[in-house]
């Protein structure tokens, strides 16, 4: 594997991706790794289903789906006056 040395890298930028490297629970180093392949070989975008897709899908056979329970139906009072 190739080496990469960034010369003046703004401090504020440096600390952004340090920052952004602590939340991910990375080193500097892999962050900076991770962000420059991203940037250089972008995953292709998914393909969006439609909803007619994501029924059909729903509705094959092996599927089960929730069937929320049943509540009484409330009826109205009205007051009389």
């Amino acid at each position: 594997m190739a080496s990469v040395t960034i010369r003046n890298l703004p401090d504020d930028v440096k600390q952004d991706l340090r920052e952004r490297a602590a939340r991910n629970g990375r080193s500097l180093e892999d962050e900076a790794r991770r962000a420059l392949v991203a940037l250089v070989r972008p995953e292709p975008p998914k393909e969006r289903k439609s909803i007619g897709q994501m029924l059909y899908e729903a509705s094959r056979p092996g599927v089960d789906l929730p069937i929320p329970p049943r509540s009484r139906a409330r009826i109205p009072v009205f007051d009389a006056e």
